[in-house]
């Protein structure tokens, strides 16, 4: 009876032992999903431009690598307003190099005003919810001076 209640114990002490080992080996599929895909790294994903005039565009590029294990591919970058416009590769970024989104801003009619701006950047790196990644520029824009070049008064 002793030799019985011993082999059991030493069968369940073994399959337990397999068991746990079993549990801890990562699903293949989660571990090609965490090592095979694409990750953006910007230098930074905020512009400051400061005070700007009013009247001519300014641009900023925001440069980024693919630090990751696949090929980064930008679907699509859009503005926060009708203002701002992003422009962004259209071929896929291989692991390991480096693209630029340059993002453009018209400061026209928007003089004595703060500005803050997002664009959103919809790529096949997953992020949280599909959320789109954002970057974002901002400033002042000073008021365009109604001296004419000369700086004569007009009457």
């Amino acid at each position: 009876m002793k030799h019985v209640a011993i082999g059991i114990m030493l069968f369940l002490s073994t399959y337990g032992v397999q068991a746990q080992a079993i549990n801890n080996v990562p699903k293949p599929e989660l571990v090609a999903q965490e090592t095979k895909t694409p990750k953006f790294k910007f230098k930074t994903d905020t512009h400051d431009f400061g005070n700007i005039p009013e009247g001519p565009s300014v641009t900023y590029v925001f440069e980024f690598k693919n630090v990751g294990k696949a090929p980064l591919i930008i679907n699509n970058a859009s503005a926060s307003c009708g203002c701002t416009s992003p422009e962004w590769p259209k071929e896929p970024i291989k692991p390991g190099k480096k693209g630029q989104i340059k993002v453009t801003f018209l400061t026209a009619g928007r003089g004595g005003q703060p500005f803050f701006k997002d664009v959103y950047i919809s790529s096949n790196v997953p992020t949280e919810n599909n959320a789109p990644i954002q970057l974002h520029i901002k400033g002042f824009v000073t008021a365009a001076s109604n001296v004419p070049a000369d700086n004569k008064v007009r009457k």
